[in-house]
């Protein structure tokens, strides 16, 4: 059985200078793996140290908050109970990673990146 686990999309400008952008615009993952969205950033001068947002927004219902990161070693999340479900990092010069783990129908929905 398959699952549509992500369906992710994100735009945000900053002061007209800043894009953030995603690779891929769906994920489909099967229930129990884990499902990871890539983010790319342009325009943002220290990216390492740059706060990185994550959301889950589903249909009817308020976007959720879920998480940023300032560096790899600062992740904030909603909820303690968010660190056994996501997890984000930085890699490169402008990407930022996010992964959900043990996909369950209820993690359907769409995932946002933003910056600012």
């Amino acid at each position: 059985i398959r699952l549509r686990a992500l369906v992710a999309f994100s735009f945000l400008l900053l002061d007209g200078q800043a894009q953030v952008l995603l690779q891929q615009p769906s994920v489909t993952r099967k229930r129990s793996t884990t499902a990871w969205i890539e983010c790319k950033v342009e325009g943002i001068d220290d990216f390492q140290v740059a706060y990185i947002h994550w959301y889950r927004h589903i249909p009817n219902r308020a976007p959720e908050w879920l998480l940023y990161i300032a560096s790899s070693a600062q992740i904030s999340y909603q909820e303690d109970s968010y660190k056994n479900k996501y997890y984000s990092a930085k890699r490169d010069k402008n990407t930022c990673i996010f992964s959900v783990k043990d996909i369950r129908d209820n993690d359907e929905g769409t995932y946002y990146c933003a910056y600012w």
